[in-house]
């Protein structure tokens, strides 16, 4: 079986990538350095999952520091494959903190990029965003759409990273995916995302504070689905671009009405200005990704909000404690 290096392996699609790796008998070296970004009671949860598992192994190491990466490969052996899935996300925040976006999503990944190429790694996938596409994709948005004016440091990184692996595949011959990823949602994820905030926030009776009307849509997608579609990236492809993103879009709304249904009580809302930062819809276009690796997304809505709901309110008692922005 293989060995992947996995970066930002406590996060929310880095632990389940990392699961289904495991489950199929390869070896995971986790990377993460535990920042409190957001609360890390959460990832922690899903770190001791994976640490029970056979075949991980764990570093606590924050990839903006060189010679700490290279030790990690220096130790571990040679990786079939390096799934770079550590970041600072979020748009709103990278508005408020922009060097910290840029240290961890460009400069970290450039020095996971030139490990790859010391350490003959011939397979590195990176996670990106559909943030990217700025504010006129059209919908549903194709790789081809214009990602030249992203609206926030937190793409505009995002977009770095993506240039400086296209000239590591250039120079170097490295096997290159890039994913976009369309607004993850799922059991156990960031506490900064719409769905854990408003999920958190109507079963515990607050305010849902809802930026504009509510009418913003979005491709949730599924993390088992990110996962899945993250792990097929593995083969080899050149160099492309693809999307991952959910088969069904929904208004901000018709989302709380759904989470309302599938908890049992009633939102308080209050609305607030659009934030700038932010944009008004995104739905991905995933032929590239039906064609190239014979992906589907399959789980859809109804169930991925009920999975998500069951898992808060199993983990009520800690979950509800989580500060959620």
């Amino acid at each position: 079986m293989a060995k992947y290096l996995v970066t930002g392996a406590a996060g929310f699609i880095g632990e389940r990538v990392s699961d289904l790796l495991l489950a199929d008998g390869h070896e995971v070296v986790g990377v993460d350095d535990l920042n409190n970004y957001y609360d890390v009671r959460l990832k922690n949860w899903r770190l001791e999952r994976l640490k029970k598992r056979p075949g991980f192994t764990f570093y606590q190491q924050d990839i903006v520091d060189f010679p700490a990466v290279e030790n990690i490969f220096k130790e571990s052996g040679r990786f079939d494959g390096i799934i770079n899935l550590a970041a600072r996300a979020g748009v709103r925040a990278s508005v408020e903190n922009p060097w910290i976006f840029v240290n961890t999503n460009t400069t970290g990944t450039l020095n996971l990029l030139e490990c790859s190429h010391r350490y003959g790694v011939n397979k590195f996938i990176l996670a990106s965003t559909s943030s990217i596409y700025g504010a006129n994709a059209p919908l549903p948005t194709p790789e081809e759409a214009d990602s030249s004016r992203p609206l926030q440091p937190y793409a505009a990184s995002k977009k770095g990273a993506e240039v400086l692996s296209h000239s590591y595949h250039y120079l170097h011959g490295i096997d290159v995916t890039v994913f976009r990823y369309f607004t993850v949602y799922g059991p156990a994820g960031r506490p900064d995302m719409v769905m854990f905030r408003f999920a958190q926030w109507i079963a515990e009776g607050r305010t849902v504070h809802l930026n504009g009307n509510g009418e913003q849509s979005r491709g949730f997608t599924y993390v088992d689905d990110i996962a899945r579609g993250t792990i097929l990236g593995l083969k080899p492809l050149g160099y492309e671009i693809i999307n991952l993103g959910g088969h069904e879009t929904i208004t901000i709304n018709e989302m709380i009405v759904m989470l309302e249904e599938f908890i049992g009580k009633k939102a308080r809302i209050e609305n607030h200005p659009f934030h700038k930062a932010d944009m008004m819809a995104n739905w991905a276009d995933v032929s590239k990704a039906r064609r190239l690796l014979g992906w589907e997304p399959q789980v859809g809505l109804m169930k991925g909000i009920r999975n998500l709901v069951d898992w808060y309110l199993s983990e009520r008692e800690w979950a509800s404690q989580i500060e959620t922005p």
